[in-house]
C-alpha cells in the first residue's frame, strides 16, 4: 500500500495537516481522522529525520510521513505525494499548497501577490499538480475584501488555484476572468496608489500588452509584492489565450539588475515576458537547481524537532515561533489571543538612530505549564554556537513587552538549541539541546526540564531509555 508523504519547509502544523488529510480523503474516499500527533521516528535511539503523523486511517494509505525540505527560489510551503517510495524532486506531487496566516486585515499584498510567483513557477514544473492557496487565518477575516484581494483571487481562479480556509464572497465578484479585456478593465479600474508610486496598469497596443509596475527595491530586483503581481498578471494573460508580446514597463531596472536565476527572470523566461529596454540574461552553462531538496544543514532542523517533541510528549506548548526560513508566527498571550510582535520599542527613537529600540525575537518560545516556566530559544547551527549564546542577551525587550505581562507568575529561561556537526557532548551551560547531523539527541548540562522530559518520553515510546 502507498504512503502519504508531506514535504514542507515549514514547521508542520496540526490544523494544516488536518486540512490536507481532509482534502485527500475527499478525493480518495472515506477515512477516519482522530487526535493527530506528530512523532519523530527513531532508529537505534537516533532521529531518522522523518516524522510520522498518527491518528489517520485510510484504505489507501499505509503511513503518513512528514519530511523537511528546502526549496529553491520561490517555493510553495507543502508538496503532497501518494506513493510507496520516498519522493524525489522529479516525482509529480498530488498537491502543491501555499499556506498563509495573512489576510486583508493585515496586508493587502502579502496574502495574495507575494504568494503568486510561487504558483506560476510550480505550475510550470509540476503541471498536473493541484494548486491550493490555504488560508490558516489566526485573526478575524476582513468582512469586505479589498480591490487587491478581489483581483488577485480572480487571477488565482482563472489559473485554477483553489482557495481553502476563507469565506467566499456572495456577490459573484470573485469569478474567474472571462476574457483578456475583462482582466485589463478590472485592473485599470482599481484605485491608483499614492502619488509618487508607479501604478500597475495594463495597455494593449496591437500585438503587445504593456504592464507597468516598479520592480526595483534597495537597488535590486526584489520588490516582492510587485514581482508577484506582475507574475500573476502575465500568467493569467497566457491562460486566457494571449500568445503575443507581454512587456513590463516603468520597472526602474537596469541590465545589471537582471540575474539569470532570479525568480522573476525565471518567470519571464517561462511565460515569454520581456522587460522594456532590457534583455533577459541567458543561463549560459549554468544549470538551474532542482525545485527542492531534503534539508540537512539548516538550524531549523533542531528548533522544529524540539518544538514538535515538546508538543507531542509533554504538556508544554509554543506561544511564538520564528524558525529559520519559516513564516513568523504570532505571540499567543495567556488570554489565547494572537499578537503581532512589534519591530521596535519606540519607532521614532529607532529612526533617530537608537538601534537599542529593536525588539529582537527568538526562534521559539515554549511554555512549561507544569513548572510555570517560559523558555526563550535561540536556534543556531553547531558551528555558530558562540553567536547563539551571545544573542541570548538580546531578549530583554520581548520579555518585558510580551512575556512578563502575559505570564507574570512564570520564570523565564534562555537557552540555545543547536543542529549539525558530529559532536555528542555539550559543555556550555547556555546550550540546552543538540541534534547532530547523524540524528543523535544530546541534552545540555543544564537543559530545561521540559527538554529532558520530552526526550525521555520520546525514547521510552520507542523502547529506549
Amino acid at each position: 500500500m502507498r504512503h502519504l508523504w508531506i514535504l514542507t519547509e515549514e514547521r508542520p502544523k496540526i490544523e494544516v495537516l488536518r486540512t490536507i488529510l481532509e482534502l485527500f480523503s475527499a478525493d480518495t474516499g472515506g477515512a477516519f481522522i482522530d487526535h493527530l500527533r506528530i512523532i519523530p521516528i527513531l532508529t537505534n535511539n537516533k532521529f531518522t529525520f522523518t516524522y510520522e503523523l498518527i491518528g489517520y486511517k485510510s484504505g489507501v494509505v499505509e503511513k503518513v510521513y512528514i519530511k523537511t525540505i528546502s526549496g529553491t527560489g520561490s517555493f510553495v510551503d507543502y508538496l503532497i505525494y501518494h506513493q510507496f517510495n520516498v519522493p524525489q524532486p522529479n516525482d509529480e506531487p498530488l498537491y502543491a499548497i501555499e499556506e498563509t496566516k495573512t489576510d486583508d486585515a493585515e496586508s493587502r499584498n502579502t496574502g495574495i501577490f507575494q504568494r503568486a510567483t510561487k504558483f506560476v513557477l510550480v505550475k510550470t514544473i509540476y503541471p498536473a499538480s493541484r494548486l491550493i492557496m490555504l488560508y490558516n487565518l489566526q485573526v478575524e477575516q476582513k468582512k469586505s475584501p479589498t480591490e487587491t484581494n478581489i483581483f488577485g483571487t480572480r487571477c488565482f481562479d482563472t489559473l485554477g488555484v483553489e482557495i481553502l480556509g476563507k469565506k467566499s464572497s456572495d456577490n459573484g465578484e470573485l469569478n474567474p476572468f472571462r476574457s483578456i479585456e475583462d482582466l485589463i478593465n478590472s485592473k485599470n479600474s482599481m484605485r491608483s496608489p499614492p502619488a509618487g508610486n508607479v501604478p500597475i496598469k495594463l495597455r494593449k497596443d496591437g500585438d503587445t500588452i504593456y504592464v507597468s509596475g516598479r520592480l526595483i527595491k534597495a537597488n535590486r530586483l526584489s520588490h516582492d509584492p510587485n514581482i508577484g503581481a506582475l507574475s500573476l498578471i502575465s500568467a493569467t494573460l497566457r491562460k486566457l489565450g494571449w500568445n503575443k508580446n507581454i512587456v513590463l514597463t516603468k520597472h526602474g531596472l537596469s541590465q545589471s539588475h537582471l540575474t539569470p536565476t532570479n525568480k522573476m527572470i525565471l518567470m519571464c523566461r517561462q511565460q515569454n515576458v520581456e522587460f522594456e529596454g532590457l534583455t533577459l540574461p541567458s543561463l549560459g552553462a549554468r544549470k538551474l537547481p532542482e525545485y527542492w531538496k531534503y534539508e540537512n544543514k539548516g538550524e531549523k532542523l533542531g528548533t522544529i524537532f524540539v518544538h514538535l517533541v515538546v508538543e507531542s510528549f509533554t504538556n508544554g506548548f509554543s506561544i511564538f515561533e520564528n524558525h529559520a526560513g519559516c513564516e513568523k508566527g504570532y505571540f499567543f498571550g495567556s488570554d489565547k489571543k494572537p499578537y503581532a510582535i512589534q519591530k521596535y520599542i519606540n519607532k521614532e527613537k529607532y529612526k533617530a538612530g537608537d538601534h537599542s529600540q529593536i525588539v529582537h525575537i527568538p526562534d521559539l518560545i515554549l511554555v512549561d505549564s507544569d513548572r510555570d516556566k517560559v523558555i526563550n530559544i535561540e536556534g543556531k547551527k553547531s558551528i555558530n554556537m558562540e553567536q547563539g549564546i551571545e544573542e541570548l542577551n538580546n531578549f530583554d525587550a520581548i520579555e518585558s513587552l510580551y512575556i512578563k505581562p502575559h505570564y507574570p507568575s512564570h520564570s523565564i529561561i534562555r537557552t540555545v538549541v543547536l543542529y549539525g556537526g558530529s559532536g555528542e557532548i555539550i559543555k556550555e551551560v547556555a546550550v540546552g539541546f543538540l541534534l547532530n547531523e547523524r540524528g543523535k539527541m544530546v541534552l545540555g548540562p543544564r537543559a530545561p526540564e521540559l527538554f529532558t522530559e520530552a526526550i525521555n518520553n520520546l525514547c521510552t515510546a520507542f523502547g529506549h531509555k
